[in-house]
């Protein structure tokens, strides 16, 4: 089973990553179109050039492996962000995986991620992409997967298990509880946007800032808020 599971940053996505790798049946991959989004786009992201020099540019190629199927009853958990899919990049190969959403309140992904990157439009966080290939499978006749990060974060059992149910895998208590450090796994990137998820061993409730979004990124954050209300409305964890 090829799951993918679509983010935008600071959205806990390392931390599920780390939380599904713990299990005996699965291999995960960490932003496999991180190089071929720079590359592309020439955007001057940490590390730009060694990670364009490192990995794989090619989308054919990388769609290729993408959907590459596994062996019977193993997991291929793919760590994605929506951001890095362009306008121009083919999405056909989408429906060879499950597909999953990790949502997060705009406030919360806006003002950590401004501490670290520029931020210049709603797309360099991943919310039109996001419900873009949201509506893509929903009109093809299949509802994605929906995962709050506050309610993740709140209640990792319950949702861990509602969310294993979905994709029809047993939940192991592994997914809870992971070692601390580095993995061979993580891009290396890990080492500019890591450094909380390489000292963490399982989840922590995220805390509320009670800073205020800058007046400069008040339309940025009112676009991506629709977007989220949209997709907060099929979360799997509503009503626990």
């Amino acid at each position: 089973m090829n799951i993918y599971m679509w983010s935008g940053p600071r959205n806990l996505s390392t931390a599920l990553m780390r939380s599904f790798e713990n299990r005996n049946d699965t291999k995960v991959w960490d932003e496999p179109l991180y190089a071929y989004y720079l590359n592309q786009t020439k955007k001057n992201h940490p590390l730009r050039n060694k990670i364009i020099d490192k990995y794989e540019t090619n989308i054919n190629t990388l769609i290729k492996l993408i959907i590459k199927k596994t062996k019977d009853k193993e997991i291929f958990y793919q760590k994605h962000m929506t951001h890095h899919i362009l306008d121009k990049t083919e999405l056909e190969w989408i429906e060879n995986g499950k597909n999953c959403f990790l949502i997060r309140n705009p406030k919360d992904v806006l003002l950590s991620y401004i501490k670290k990157s520029d931020l210049t439009n709603a797309n360099d966080i991943g919310y039109p992409m996001q419900i873009k290939l949201f509506n893509i499978l929903k009109d093809k006749g299949v509802i994605p997967i929906v995962i709050n990060v506050d309610n993740l974060s709140s209640h990792p059992k319950k949702v861990l298990t509602l969310l294993c149910k979905k994709l029809n895998i047993p939940f192991t208590n592994k997914m809870l509880k992971w070692p601390k450090g580095k993995r061979d796994t993580d891009g290396i990137w890990e080492e500019i946007w890591y450094h909380n998820v390489k000292s963490s061993t399982n989840f922590k409730k995220l805390k509320k800032s009670k800073e205020r979004v800058p007046k400069k990124y008040k339309e940025i954050y009112n676009q991506c808020l629709d977007i989220f209300n949209e997709l907060n409305c099929y979360d799997i964890s509503n009503g626990i």
